[in-house]
């Protein structure tokens, strides 16, 4: 019996990875993302697509309606608007980034959690290491995935016994995140990151690729951590040991 699989903000490079995986491994999958990035990453063959835009609450509605039983529901979205301090950021900027990466993902996970616990499926939100590890410059994203990392716990306890909720937290990972977000920029722009200094302080001595995200995501999808909710699999090459 095929599983199905709802990766959301899942034309991105991490979502495009996990899809791969997933439909290798008999899932039945489904992408949701902006039009633009659908537009920019088709789905591969054998996928399904739905657009969405979370800072809309009908949007998501909409896009819901056509979604049935799911077993996995994986939250990708999230982006920033650019590398500088708080004073510098505008409320404009603050509310989209809040708009998206919080209240979207609140309002999306409203939408998935009576159709997992239909499946007694699990999900699993991507935050990041900024959620916990505070860094220069990235104030309002990082304040935005420390919201989704305590949402994951709460949603774990009010969704538990039925539904698993966890979360996993990467590093900087090398696609078009780091240039503006897929849909929203050139991939082809050079990161706004010091890729240099950054490995310098890895103990791994790289930078993440979205395969490197894969494997903690299918676990937290799969009966290997049937006893795991509320939890965060921080990815990082050792940059960040909490």
């Amino acid at each position: 019996m095929s599983k199905n699989l709802l990766l959301l903000g899942g034309a991105g490079g991490i979502g495009r990875a996990v899809a791969t995986r997933a439909a290798t491994e008999g899932w039945s999958v489904t992408i949701m993302d902006l039009a633009a990035s659908l537009d920019a990453h088709p789905v591969a063959e054998g996928m399904d697509s739905i657009a969405v835009d979370l800072r809309e609450s009908k949007s998501i509605e909409a896009a819901f309606s056509s979604v049935g039983v799911l077993h996995g529901f994986v939250n990708l979205a999230g982006f920033m608007t650019g590398v500088k301090p708080l004073e510098e950021t505008t409320i404009e900027e603050f509310d989209d980034v809040m708009g998206c990466n919080v209240r979207g993902a609140y309002l999306a996970s409203l939408q998935a959690l009576p159709l997992l616990r239909m499946g007694q499926g699990s999900m699993v939100n991507i935050v990041s290491g900024l959620a916990s590890n505070v860094r220069p410059g990235y104030g309002i994203y990082g304040a935005s995935k420390a919201a989704l990392n305590n949402l994951t716990k709460a949603l774990a306890l009010d969704a538990a016994p039925d539904v698993r909720v966890n979360a996993v937290g990467p590093a900087a990972v090398d696609t078009a995140f780091l240039r503006g977000g897929t849909g929203r920029s050139d991939e082809n722009e050079a990161v706004s990151l010091n890729v240099d200094q950054y490995v310098n302080v890895t103990p791994l001595a790289r930078l993440a690729v979205p395969e490197d995200i894969v494997g903690p995501v299918m676990f937290l999808l799969g009966p290997d951590s049937a006893f795991m909710t509320g939890q965060t699999l921080w990815v990082n090459g050792g940059g960040y040991m909490p």
